[in-house]
């Protein structure tokens, strides 16, 4: 739990607070089922041999049920409201450790994988504090006040409640967790196989129809579908013992209060009022319990979820920033020098590569699929380091760098650019938090996608729904487009921006694409014909080295 509890502590005020009005919750519960006993019994008790004061009593008992239900709600309020925050602090660290792992594939986690840890991993730790860290810290502070409560009233009392109550709050949960940390591993494990399961056969759909595997790829998620419910079975009755174990300590605690108390009572060294009021605190304090025995049920789950998403944020990525880093040149050549990488062991992409581009220049390097124009590109971005070779930009070597630097340097913008869910203004706005409207404009403009946005009856703040599902493929690549022209980066990157495309649109695209890009130094990967005198060289990558087109 050492993610949760570094989290916590950036929240540490909201938590309090929740805790409070926990705690305050109980103790009202505590004193308004204590003072109703004491009511009610001396209430009965003085219609035939006794006065009684009903006017105190009824105004306490209408105040702690009004305090009750503010405390409780204020606690619901403010618990869960810090939770849906730690939540996002969680996704956010996870993201952070993401960005630089996902590239190298270093992590050796199939997207599906990482699907699961960003989504049902992070789900499960959702109510973990409201389920299990506030509920026990509320258990031992209500059991101290009890404490301190019969002590004064009852102290014969004292031993057989606390007995009581710390079997149903502490040792009965214990054993629940310690009996259902396998099922709950097993959950999180399943639940995890079949997100990788589904999201393989849509990945790869086109592959299994052709392949006619689809009923072997349906077999698969059948067996994960199956073990997940199983395992989940298995965790929900851990989780339905829960009621019946707090009913049980409650009665159980109950009795053996009332058969300590009655002799007490006899001895006429308690009233009939204050032990009845003295059972129904007792009684009301184990409200407490359901909460921590329902949470023991799920901290399985929750401790196999938290290890998977610790292991992913603990993760060290193979790329660093340098101890001292140099600044970034604003100008000078972009040099590759004898640069060789080899994925795995014997894939050699490259082999002594040699470039020199001077500012301002325009290549575009053209190749097969797989020839390595992807890898160049990401070499020069550092999302991967060099086996042998330098790449450097005016003569200061780009490891020297610190990443975040070198990529305000130098701008993307890749085949599978996505549009994010949100408005244009949203997407655009990546590249340039601070732009105006007519910033935004001025780059929809270069992209020849103006016109369309102002037809539009939001303008800039049509929403594109997921993926940009409202664009089309043109007009999606030109928001990219559009995107990537915002970024101040005096160099850009453009691996296969017409990808997707058709031939008219292609051509069509290029065109304006190596238009607006005037006055930057350009890098273009591409499979797509280059129109004449579009750049100033066109070379070919082959076996791992570039040559000059004529």
């Amino acid at each position: 739990m050492r993610l949760l509890f570094s989290l916590y502590g950036t929240r540490a005020g909201g938590l309090l607070l929740a805790l409070l009005l926990s705690c305050m919750t109980l103790a009202a519960g505590v004193a308004l089922f204590g003072v109703s006993g004491w009511f009610l019994t001396g209430a009965a008790l003085a219609t035939s041999a006794m006065t009684f004061n009903l006017f105190g009593p009824s105004a306490m008992v209408r105040g702690f049920s009004f305090l009750r239900i503010v405390s409780r709600y204020g606690e619901r309020l403010s618990g869960h409201a810090t939770t849906f925050k730690i939540l996002s602090d969680i996704r956010v660290r996870i993201f952070s450790r993401l960005i630089p792992l996902v590239p190298l594939k270093a992590a050796a986690h199939r997207t599906g994988d990482f699907v699961a840890r960003l989504t049902a991993d992070v789900e499960t730790l959702d109510m973990m504090f409201l389920q299990v860290v506030a509920p026990i810290a509320t258990a031992i502070l209500g059991a101290l006040g009890l404490s301190l409560l019969l002590w004064l009233v009852l102290p014969e009392a004292l031993p057989v409640v606390l007995i009581g109550f710390g079997l149903t709050t502490l040792l009965l949960p214990g054993l629940i967790v310690l009996a259902g940390r396998r099922s709950g591993a097993e959950t999180v494990r399943t639940a995890a196989d079949l997100r990788i399961a589904v999201l393989d056969g849509i990945d790869g759909h086109a592959d299994l129809v052709t392949l006619g595997a689809v009923d072997g790829a349906r077999h698969s998620v059948d067996k994960a579908v199956a073990l997940v419910r199983k395992a989940r079975l298995r965790q929900s009755w851990r989780i339905a013992f829960g009621p019946a174990f707090v009913v049980l300590g409650t009665g159980a605690t109950a009795i053996a209060t009332l058969f300590v108390g009655l002799p007490v009572l006899e001895q006429g060294r308690v009233s009939g009022p204050v032990l009845v009021g003295a059972l129904l605190a007792v009684m009301a304090v184990f409200e407490v319990a359901g909460p921590i025995l329902r949470g023991a049920g799920k901290l399985g789950a929750a401790s196999a979820a938290a290890g998977r998403v610790q292991s992913l944020v603990d993760m060290r990525p193979a790329i660093v920033d340098p101890a001292k880093p140099v600044r970034v040149p604003p100008a000078g050549n972009i040099t590759f020098e004898k640069v060789g990488f080899t994925y795995g062991r014997d894939a050699s992409i490259l082999t002594g590569l040699d470039l020199t581009l001077h500012p301002g220049e325009r290549i575009a390097i053209i190749g097969e699929s797989g020839s390595g124009k992807s890898t160049l590109l990401g070499l020069l971005l550092r999302l991967v380091d060099v086996d042998t070779g330098r790449i450097c930009i005016g003569g200061v070597d780009i490891r020297a760098m610190r990443q975040a630097d070198l990529h305000a340097h130098i701008g993307l913008l890749s085949q599978d650019a996505p549009v994010f869910i949100g408005t244009i203004r949203d997407n655009l706005r990546i590249a340039d938090p601070a732009a105006d409207d007519a910033t935004l404009h001025a780059a929809l403009v270069k992209a020849r996608l103006d016109g369309f946005v102002r037809s539009l009856s939001q303008g800039l703040d049509t929403w594109l729904g997921e993926s940009g599902e409202t664009l089309s493929a043109g007009q999606a690549r030109r928001l990219c487009l559009a995107r990537t022209l915002l970024s101040p980066a005096p160099v850009l990157l453009l691996d296969e921006p017409t990808a997707g495309l058709d031939r008219p649109t292609e051509a069509e695209f290029l065109a304006d694409l190596l238009a607006v890009t005037t006055g930057r130094t350009l890098i273009l990967a591409t499979h797509a014909a280059i129109p004449h005198g579009a750049v100033d060289r066109v070379y070919r990558l082959e076996d791992g080295a570039l040559t000059l087109e004529d």
